[in-house]
């Protein structure tokens, strides 16, 4: 497959990438400092634009099979002076990707968005959600919404607390919103995502995702 991960140069997006090309997908890491993205591959190519730029992101979607998206700001504030940071990107890549009949989209929100709110735990809920993190959570749920009315074949991955351990290879993943484990390494995060780009099973679903 061709897959565009957008917010490639680190974290979660960079182990994306990894991920797709031992998989055998050919990559287009996407972001504002692509060069971060310390990989090497033949199958890869690295591109610079920004998210909450249309043209940049229209441009990068086009002649890909499957879109992850993995942008984050790198602290609260540039959620505080952007609340629509992950919305208003994500309405323009489903924009491009209904343009140019792409048609598989996953995206990284976070467990206790929407739905799943009541099955976080308390001091998720009081401390993290209702004050430390409230500004990337509400807009998170502006995002599903937007993802859930594309008409895309879409797949929203809702994780716990992310940790850099090494991927475990084996983890909860609940299409309803129940309480999973209380963190997931990112490495096993990131194995379900380009495993999403291909596979049914939770199309369509927001899967909660711990372990």
């Amino acid at each position: 497959m061709r897959i565009l991960i957008l917010g490639a140069s680190q974290g979660t997006g960079a182990l994306c990438a990894k991920a797709a090309l031992a998989q055998g997908h050919t990559v287009t890491a996407f972001a504002r400092t692509p060069a971060k993205l310390d990989l090497l591959h033949p199958q890869l190519t690295k591109v610079a634009g920004d998210f909450h730029d249309a043209a940049s992101v229209r441009t990068a979607v086009k002649g890909h099979d499957a879109v992850i998206i993995c942008v984050s700001s790198a602290s609260l504030k540039g959620f505080k002076e952007k609340p629509d940071y992950f919305s208003e990107g994500t309405k323009y890549c489903i924009e491009a990707m209904q343009k140019y009949g792409v048609p598989r989209l996953v995206v990284l929100s976070a467990h206790g968005v929407g739905d799943s709110y009541p099955a976080a735990s308390w001091f998720q809920r009081t401390f993290m959600i209702g004050m430390l993190i409230k500004y990337p959570f509400r807009d998170h749920d502006v995002q599903e919404r937007l993802v859930r009315d594309s008409g895309l074949d879409f797949v929203i991955a809702r994780p716990t607390r992310l940790t850099d351990g090494p991927a475990k290879g084996k983890y909860t993943r609940a299409a309803e919103p129940v309480p999973v484990p209380a963190s997931i390494s990112r490495a096993d995060l990131a194995d379900f995502l380009v495993e999403s780009c291909e596979s049914r099973t939770f199309v369509g679903k927001a899967v909660e995702l711990g372990g």
